[in-house]
């Protein structure tokens, strides 16, 4: 039986096409190294966190000489994780939903109203996120103890509102400067209120940016610091500060076990958040969903 051989790709004029180099340029592999050599260094630091919060004796040697899951069961006791995590879910899940409420109107007065001083307002949107929130938090703190919500829970979700809803707007006024304005143009010469646009028509436009700013707010509201260790207490810390506040009061041997495991258990929180927001959010589908309206329009 025969066998057929492909003929070499061919041009035009019926020359052999050029085969297609494969040699990188020097500074591509300088690139690549310094991306692989950073991507082990993070999976380092998370595996060796990893094993020490399962680790019973790891003092010498790659590995522990024992496994166990107690020093979660003791985090968990210890410091109460229950109600910290709690906490936290709480006050995420307040700061996305008031921040989504303030900024998408704000986000939309920006981008469809031209007034003196929007410059201004602007830049003022811009100062925290752009300057380090511990500036501004010790005034804050400040304020939130002299009238008497220091350690509180309302405190802590109203400091984290200052980053939160001008992340909001600065995220969702370019998205709604996207949309053409003759669609609420013509919903309104057919009757419909101010309102009416809003809710029935910009609304489904918008889910998308609205989501990816829940999202973004979502994952910086649990990652807060600063802000949340100065006005909170005990009974109103989220799983970050709980995590500096026992690896500063936990002590003897096992205080790196038990620091590891909340470690842990804060990462997985975090990493469970992010595969939820890549699942129903995808940057690359958002830009999409912008080019697609603006080319309806």
């Amino acid at each position: 039986m025969a066998t057929v051989q492909a003929a070499p790709p061919t041009t035009t004029a019926g020359r052999p096409a050029p085969r297609r180099s494969i040699v990188a340029a020097p500074s591509t592999w300088v690139v690549w190294a310094l991306v692989a050599a950073f991507f082990v260094f993070l999976v380092g630091i998370l595996v060796s966190v990893v094993i020490d919060s399962f680790g019973q004796q790891w003092f010498g040697g790659w590995l522990p000489a024992e496994f166990t899951t107690q020093w979660y069961s003791r985090a968990w006791e210890r410091f109460d994780l229950t109600h910290v995590i709690g906490v936290t879910v709480g006050v995420a899940l307040a700061v996305v939903v008031i921040s989504v409420l303030i900024g998408v109107p704000a986000s939309y007065m920006l981008a469809r109203r031209n007034f003196p001083g929007k410059r201004l307002v602007t830049l003022l949107f811009l100062l925290p996120i752009i300057i380090p929130p511990i500036t501004y938090g010790i005034p804050l703190a400040t304020v939130m103890y002299n009238v008497g919500l220091g350690r509180t829970v309302t405190a802590v979700i109203l400091v984290n509102l200052v980053p939160s809803v001008p992340f909001v707007i600065l995220t969702m006024t370019p998205f709604i400067e996207q949309i053409n304005p003759s669609i609420e143009s013509a919903a309104r010469m057919c009757g419909a209120t101010l309102k009416d646009v809003f809710v029935r028509i910009l609304a489904p436009l918008l889910v998308p940016g609205i989501l990816a700013a829940a999202i973004l707010v979502l994952v910086r509201t649990v990652g807060m610091f600063e802000l949340t260790f100065l006005v909170s207490g005990p009974p109103s810390d989220t799983l970050v500060v709980a995590i500096y506040r026992a690896m500063t009061a936990a002590g003897g041997g096992e205080a790196r076990q038990l620091v590891s495991a909340m470690a842990f258990i804060y990462t997985a929180t975090m990493l469970v958040i992010l595969v939820v927001a890549l699942r129903y959010i995808n940057p690359t589908q958002l830009v999409a969903r912008v080019r697609e309206t603006r080319e309806d329009d």
